[in-house]
C-alpha cells in the first residue's frame, strides 16, 4: 500500500462530509500543509508490522463434506500439532471461525470474508499449542457472529447432535455441536450476548464466559470491545477448568486485561459445596416465553445443589430484566461503529489485523449479502448514531454501572446466582426462505438471561441439567463475583458428579 496525496476535489468532498466549507484555494493550502506528513505515512508502510508470532507449522486445510461433516459444524479441517507434552497433551481442539489462525481462512460465518486468510495466530491459539493441544480445524459460526441461532452462516445451518433440525445454539454453533458429538475435547467460543453459554445450554455441554479480559481477545473478531469475551466449551466441567487455566492470563497486547486475578482453576474440581450460598434469581424464570420444562428442570437442579449442602434461597434482582435494552444499545451501535462504519474498533491499544480492516472497509459494496440479522441491527445502530448522536449508546454505557451494582449487591450476600441459561430449549432451524420476523425471532430468542452479564462482565457458566420436551437439553447458569471462576467450577463439578444430567427432566433417559 502506497500513501498518495489527496486531490483538491477529494479534500472538498471530505469537507462536505464534515460540514466544512472548503474552496479550491483552501483545499490547495491544506494539501501544501500536509505534504510533510506523506513521508511519515510512507515510512509506516515500509516498516515490518508487529503482530504475534507463528510458532507451529501447518500444512493446509480442506472443507470436509458428506458424512465427515454431517451436522455442518466444520468450516475447515486442518492439523496443527502443538508441543510434544503439556497440560493439554492428547487433547483435540476446534477453533471458532472468528479466531486468527495463520494460513487458515477466517470467515466469521460471512460470505463477504470468503478467501480471507490471517497472517498471524491469536495468542490464545499459541497457548493451546504450547500446552500440547492439537488443533484439527475451525468450527462454523453465525454470520459475523450476530445470532444466537443457526440460520445465517454462509456455509449453511449447523444441526444439533441431540435434536436434528434444531439449532445447537449460536453464535458458536459449530463449537457446541462438535463438543456434543465428541469429535473434539474442546472448542473455543466468543461470547458477546451468550454465544458460548447458549450453545452449551442447547447442545448439552459445558461453556464458560469468564470475567471480561481474563482470556485475551487479541486476534479474535468481535462486536464491541466492551462486551467481547472468549472462553472454552467442553464435555465436562473438569476439562473446562483445565482449558481455561491454559487460555487465561495477560498476553502483552490486549489493553482490556488490566488487574487480572488468576487462579489454578483445576483445584476447584472435587471440592465440596456444603455451606455455599446460592441465590435463585426469580426474574430468570417465568418470562413470557419460558418453557415450563426449562424452569422445572433448573429448579430441580437447584434441589440437587441443596442436597449437597448448599443454602438455596429465592432472591429478586429487578434490574436483570433491564439487561437486554442496555445490551442492545451498546451492542448494535458499537458493532455498527466497529465493523460497518470504521472496519475495526478504534481507540483501544492492541493488535490490529490490517488486512482484515482492508476487507471490511469494502463492506458497503457487498452489503446486500448480509443476512437480515446484521442488516436490521446495523440499520438501527446507524439510525441511533446519526439521529441521536450516540445518546443511547452513551447512556447505556453509563447505565451498565447500575446493572453491575445490582448484581454485585446480590452477590455480596451469596456466592453464586442461579437461573436458566436459556429460557427455552433448542428451536427448529428456519428454512432459507423464512420471513424476516421468523429469522429474527430464531436468532435472538435466547439471550435474555445471558446478555446482561456481557454488560456487567461477571463470569457465568452453563452446565447441562436435564432433558426437556423432545429430548432437548436444558442448561443451568451459575454467575459469580468477578474473577471467581473457581467458585463456578466448584459448584458446577459438584453438581456434575452428584447426578447424571441426562436422567433428569421431563424427558429423562431412564
Amino acid at each position: 500500500m502506497t500513501f498518495k496525496m489527496p486531490s483538491t476535489e477529494q479534500v472538498r468532498k471530505l469537507g462536505d462530509a464534515l460540514g466544512i466549507d472548503v474552496t479550491d484555494s483552501y483545499a490547495d493550502s491544506v494539501i501544501d500543509f500536509i505534504k510533510p506528513f506523506a513521508d511519515g505515512y510512507r515510512l509506516i508502510t515500509s516498516l515490518a508490522d508487529d503482530v504475534p508470532e507463528i510458532k507451529y507449522p501447518r500444512s493446509g486445510y480442506y472443507r470436509p463434506e458428506g458424512e465427515e461433516n454431517k451436522h455442518g459444524a466444520w468450516i475447515v479441517k486442518a492439523q496443527i500439532r502443538g508441543a510434544s507434552n503439556g497440560k493439554l497433551s492428547g487433547k483435540k481442539v476446534a477453533i471458532k471461525d472468528t479466531y486468527s489462525l495463520a494460513g487458515v481462512p477466517l470467515t466469521n460465518g460471512a460470505s463477504v470474508l470468503e478467501g480471507y486468510v490471517p497472517e498471524f495466530d491469536a495468542p490464545v491459539i499459541t497457548r493451546l499449542l504450547d500446552a500440547g493441544a492439537e488443533i484439527i480445524g475451525k468450527s462454523v459460526c453465525e454470520y459475523f457472529s450476530f445470532s444466537g441461532g443457526a440460520a445465517t452462516s454462509t456455509s449453511g445451518p449447523v444441526h444439533n447432535p441431540r435434536a436434528w433440525g434444531h439449532t445447537p445454539g449460536g453464535s458458536s454453533t459449530g463449537s457446541g455441536a462438535l463438543v456434543a458429538l465428541g469429535e473434539v475435547d474442546m472448542a473455543t467460543g466468543g461470547d458477546q450476548a451468550g454465544s458460548i453459554r447458549i450453545p452449551a445450554s442447547l447442545s448439552g455441554v459445558v461453556g464458560i464466559k469468564p470475567t471480561w479480559g481474563l482470556v485475551p481477545y487479541t486476534g479474535i473478531m468481535g462486536m464491541d470491545p466492551t462486551i467481547d469475551h472468549a472462553g472454552p466449551l467442553t464435555a465436562t466441567v473438569a476439562d473446562n477448568a483445565l482449558f481455561l487455566e491454559v487460555m487465561a492470563g495477560e498476553d502483552g497486547y490486549d489493553s482490556r486485561q488490566a488487574g487480572l486475578k488468576l487462579d489454578t482453576y483445576t483445584k476447584a474440581i472435587g471440592q465440596e459445596i456444603a455451606g455455599m450460598k446460592i441465590g435463585v434469581v426469580q426474574e430468570g424464570f417465568g418470562q413470557y416465553d419460558s418453557h415450563p420444562d426449562v424452569d422445572a428442570g433448573v429448579r430441580e437442579a437447584a434441589k440437587v445443589l441443596q442436597g449437597l449442602g448448599a443454602l438455596i434461597e429465592e432472591i429478586s434482582i429487578p434490574w436483570h430484566l433491564i439487561g437486554v435494552p442496555i445490551w442492545s444499545a451498546i451492542a448494535l451501535e458499537g458493532t455498527y461503529h466497529g465493523m460497518i462504519k470504521s472496519a475495526l474498533p478504534r481507540n483501544i491499544e492492541g493488535v490490529y489485523p490490517v488486512s482484515l480492516a482492508g476487507r471490511l472497509g469494502s463492506l458497503r459494496e457487498r452489503a446486500n449479502e448480509l443476512p437480515d440479522t446484521v442488516k436490521v441491527g446495523m440499520l438501527l445502530g446507524a439510525y441511533t448514531d446519526k439521529y441521536y448522536r450516540g445518546y443511547y449508546y452513551f447512556k447505556a454505557q453509563n447505565l451498565r454501572r447500575r446493572l453491575r451494582a445490582a448484581y454485585d449487591k446480590a452477590l455480596s450476600g451469596y456466592d453464586l446466582l442461579l437461573m436458566p441459561t436459556t429460557r427455552m430449549m433448542a428451536s427448529k432451524i428456519p428454512s432459507a426462505d423464512a420471513p424476516l420476523q421468523t429469522l429474527m425471532q430464531h436468532s435472538w430468542e435466547q439471550i435474555t438471561n445471558t446478555c446482561p452479564f456481557n454488560i456487567t462482565h461477571h463470569p457465568a457458566i452453563s452446565i447441562p441439567c436435564g432433558l426437556g420436551e423432545g429430548g432437548r437439553p436444558i442448561g443451568l447458569m451459575l454467575v459469580a463475583k468477578h474473577w471467581q471462576e473457581s467458585t463456578l467450577y466448584r459448584a458446577a463439578h459438584a453438581f456434575e458428579r452428584a447426578c447424571h444430567w441426562q436422567s433428569m427432566g421431563s424427558n429423562a433417559k431412564r
